[in-house]
């Protein structure tokens, strides 16, 4: 007991207190305790009302950012529809392009005949000799067609590099388009892919700064004209190229028309310069036959005065012989009588008859001299109106090439082997 009363009295403490401490105490106590639970009552209302105005805040900016990417798929997927219809759009003018351009290097390539043609006649007609060797008027539109295909040749050779340059600047719109619908696609599938995603997905997670704004980004407003940009330029060019087609198309038909025209203003002057010639032939071998019969009658004329000088030849003897002769007679009997006067006169006819008749045959053979030069020359320019009749007959015949529908060596290298042609397609 005593060691009881022993721990009590060292436990007990010395201080001691007012009843009004105690209820002041008490007081504090209770009134500490109310305010604790009214401001913690206030931060548990002013919890759930900024949980519930959080949890609103965060449900309702997500489903306007879900808004919000929905519209965006759909804003892509209408630049989409625009850029593949832009895409189908320039295919099928690559295309279109494509065959124009062939058909234009065709339509070059049949002008290869011509000129072969043209030439050909040119060079055939070089075979024509002396005064045949005129600048005729076949010469002169031969000359003109050949300046008329060398203008044809540049005016398509013109378009055919006017379209390839076409070509290559619709291929660089195009792969610009088709850059700009990968990129299209990819947006799309990422933007659906955020779409899709929830709260509950599993491959969502805290990423390092991700309010950071990457390198290289625009405004929608670029993003837009981007595309804009890449589907003006292509319509741009999608029409510059059909008008491009079209002028192709008309410099095939000019040209053709062109071609056509003075081919048949050639085989025209052709056919004339025949006829021509042909009637120059018919006269000198008019002038021939008209020559040599003259020449015949010429020569049997010149055989008769020979023969008639000949037959001078007796009387004159015979006349100078009795003159001759009477200068015997003796005396008186030498008389000048009417025989001599007679006699005297018989010689000097007969001379003056032979010398005539000289003159006559000398004339004669100069004459026929002449006409026998003639007959020569009328001879040797039948021989050149031959040859030229020959020579241009020979650049009709050449000429005939042109009035069928010329092929192109590709063409007829295909038709010789049996190979059809198919048109080829331009689409990379």
């Amino acid at each position: 007991d005593n060691q009881k009363i022993a721990m009590a009295t060292e436990t007990k403490p010395n201080a001691k207190y007012q009843p009004v401490d105690w209820f002041t105490n008490a007081y504090a106590i209770s009134s500490n305790a109310e305010r604790q639970r009214e401001a913690s009552d206030q931060v548990r209302q002013e919890a759930r009302f900024l949980r519930n105005e959080t949890d609103n805040k965060t449900k309702w900016d997500q489903k306007d950012n879900n808004t919000r990417l929905a519209d965006r798929v759909d804003v892509i997927r209408k630049w989409k529809e625009i850029l593949e219809q832009t895409l189908g759009d320039l295919d099928a003018e690559i295309a279109k392009l494509s065959e124009s351009k062939e058909q234009t290097e065709e339509a070059l390539e049949r002008k290869n005949l011509p000129t072969d043609t043209v030439n050909e006649c040119l060079t055939v007609r070089d075979g024509r000799r002396s005064i045949d060797n005129v600048e005729d008027e076949i010469e002169h539109q031969l000359r003109k067609e050949q300046e008329v295909i060398a203008k044809a040749k540049r005016n398509l050779q013109q378009k055919v590099d006017e379209q390839f340059e076409q070509l290559c600047v619709l291929q660089e719109a195009r792969q610009q388009i088709l850059a700009d619908l990968q990129n299209k696609n990819i947006a799309l599938g990422i933007d659906i892919d955020q779409y899709n995603l929830n709260e509950q997905s599993p491959n969502i997670s805290y990423k390092p700064n991700p309010t950071r704004v990457p390198k290289g980004s625009t405004t929608p407003q670029q993003w837009e004209d981007f595309s804009r940009y890449n589907v003006d330029r292509a319509k741009a060019e999608i029409a510059s190229s059909g008008r491009l087609r079209e002028a192709a198309h008309r410099t095939i038909h000019d040209t053709d028309n062109d071609l056509e025209s003075q081919r048949q203003a050639s085989d025209y002057a052709l056919r004339k310069r025949l006829h021509e010639e042909e009637q120059a032939k018919d006269e000198l071998e008019w002038q021939k036959q008209q020559t040599e019969d003259e020449i015949a009658e010429l020569e049997r004329d010149i055989r008769a005065l020979e023969e008639a000088i000949k037959a001078k030849i007796p009387p004159a003897k015979l006349a100078e012989t009795r003159l001759e002769n009477r200068t015997t007679r003796p005396g008186v009997e030498l008389c000048r009588d009417a025989v001599q006067y007679g006699l005297t006169d018989e010689v000097q006819q007969i001379k003056a008859s032979k010398d005539a008749l000289y003159d006559k045959l000398k004339q004669a053979r100069h004459n026929l001299d002449g006409l026998q030069k003639q007959l020569d020359r009328i001879n040797a320019d039948l021989a050149e109106k031959t040859n030229s009749i020959m020579l241009d007959r020979r650049t009709a015949d050449v000429r005939n090439r042109l009035a069928t529908k010329p092929i192109t060596q590709t063409d007829g290298n295909m038709l010789k082997t049996g190979i059809t042609r198919e048109r080829s397609k331009v689409l990379a």
